[in-house]
């Protein structure tokens, strides 16, 4: 199962953004601590400024809500610190592998 979100950093805090939510960064590494979680892909548009997509890959959508139950209070504290860094975020959905 891949979740996407799409995401506007703000334009001063790019770089740190990029890296607590790219594939080694913060969230990622919160992530591995399911057996469940397979990667963490962050791409960049190249043609609109400060347009991130961001895809986390799970086996199912059952393991990603186990492992937020587990990991509710880490998540949450890091969700909490990243709202500094966004402009927006939306969360396109999930979506399966053909």
């Amino acid at each position: 199962m891949h979740i996407v979100w799409e995401f506007h950093p703000k334009p001063e805090r790019v770089e740190e953004f990029e890296k607590i939510y790219g594939p080694d960064g913060d969230w990622a590494t919160l992530f591995r601590k399911s057996p469940h979680y397979h990667r963490t892909i962050l791409t960049r548009d190249l043609n609109f400024a400060g347009r991130y997509l961001l895809t986390d890959i799970w086996d199912d959508h059952a393991s990603f809500n186990e492992f937020k139950n587990t990991f509710r209070e880490e998540y949450d504290r890091l969700d909490s610190m990243c709202e500094s860094l966004i402009l927006q975020e939306i969360r396109i959905g999930e979506f399966e592998t053909l």
